[in-house]
């Protein structure tokens, strides 16, 4: 596995098949951004990544405070929509 850097104009250009790509490879791709900056993109087999959303999730104050937030505000109905026109091909 080796890195591969790419410019964001081809990814900005090319997003799924340069992301298929990173995948399909195994190669970490190293994301020029115009200000110098760099992002590292890197695939994860299904089985490495079992637990991490959650992990990481369960460790962000941010999240923990949105799901507050969300808990704490009022719920509207799934159902159909009672007060205003239908789109084509939803009536």
């Amino acid at each position: 596995m080796g890195i591969k850097t790419v410019p964001l104009s081809r990814l900005e250009a090319h997003l799924r098949e340069t992301l298929s790509e990173c995948a399909d490879s195994g190669q970490t791709f190293v994301i020029e951004l115009p200000d110098q900056r760099l992002v590292a993109i890197q695939a994860l087999e299904p089985s490495e990544d079992d637990g991490l959303v959650d992990e990481l999730l369960a460790s962000s104050p941010a999240f923990q405070s949105l799901v507050a937030k969300s808990k704490a505000s009022p719920r509207k109905p799934f159902g159909p929509s009672t007060g205003g026109p239908v789109p084509p091909g939803f009536g």
